[in-house]
């Protein structure tokens, strides 16, 4: 039996990488993602708040609009209240439907990166063609309307096809959150170049735990706190990643945002000893450290 292989990336274990430091010293980062995301009404895919693979619906297009027109709002003062920065990965037609999102983003001085165009559609279904005129239209619109071009990607329900990571690097992203294979970014090849994947966690991810796994509020709490003390205590031996993921539509009800409100409590109380930074940010620090500290440079 052969198994198929995808090639782009080798197998570096632990223990046989480099060591080194997060910014003065910190040996583990902390990046908030949050999820920005618009469907189409009655049509395409999306997630209910009850049955899973449910078809589009009044019931389930208002929930998740719950998401944008209040929840997220919530999540903004919470994001204050604890001076914590967000990368915002966001479908390009949300800031076109939602202007006051993104004076709210720029306020904040928080990240944006590229989600499609909106969850309304995946693009691993797409051929090659089809898929780069995706990338391009969201990329395309979000220059129009935030004024740049975001360096990193997440694909709408973390979809890629065999030929995404070659896409994305000849659109230009840097880095993509697509890959959960590890809590260290890394190099993957593409036809062209390098892209690094940088670690987005599927475990502590609201919408998969919450939403499909039906996990409690009070179990993702416990979640987060257990894998935020386990990862201080793994980052005494090597530099880490954690990261906490959110959708406005599951985390900004309240009762599950007053468990976010405890468990951000519990790690802020070692904040001195975090880097606290965005996606963005740890993607620009390893791409600046010395070839052959980030595996696959």
């Amino acid at each position: 039996m052969k198994l198929r292989a995808h090639n782009r990336y080798d197998y570096v274990p632990l223990p046989d990488r480099q060591d080194y430091t997060w910014p003065e010293g910190k040996r583990l980062a902390f990046c908030l993602c949050n999820n920005l995301e618009v469907f189409s009404y009655r049509e395409g895919i999306g997630s209910d708040s009850a049955v899973l693979n449910a078809p589009q619906t009044h019931r389930n297009y208002a929930w998740r609009d719950y998401g944008n027109r209040v929840g997220q709002w919530y999540l903004f003062d919470l994001l204050d209240d604890f001076s914590i920065p967000a990368s915002h990965n966001s479908n390009s037609a949300l800031f076109r439907r939602h202007p006051q999102l993104l004076d709210r983003i720029k306020l904040r001085g928080d990240e944006i990166v590229a989600h499609g165009r909106s969850n309304g559609e995946r693009q691993d279904v797409l051929d090659e063609p089809n898929e780069r005129e995706l990338i391009q239209e969201a990329t395309e619109e979000l220059i129009e309307l935030i004024g740049y071009q975001p360096k990193g990607w997440m694909g709408p329900y973390f979809a890629q096809s065999e030929v995404t990571l070659d896409l994305l690097q000849e659109a230009g992203y840097c880095f993509n959150l697509d890959w959960p294979a590890d809590d260290q970014p890394f190099w993957m090849r593409t036809r062209n170049g390098s892209i690094m994947s940088v670690p987005y966690s599927i475990e502590l991810n609201d919408s998969p735990s919450m939403v499909f796994r039906q996990e409690s509020a009070m179990s993702f709490e416990r979640m987060i706190k257990d894998q935020f003390d386990e990862m201080m205590y793994l980052s005494q031996k090597r530099p880490l990643v954690f990261t906490l993921i959110t959708h406005p539509f599951v985390f900004g009800h309240p009762y599950r945002l007053r468990a976010l409100r405890r468990a951000l409590t519990h790690i802020m109380e070692r904040r001195d000893q975090l880097w606290i930074t965005t996606v963005g940010g740890v993607y620009d620090y390893c791409a600046g450290l010395e070839k052959g500290i980030v595996p696959g440079s």
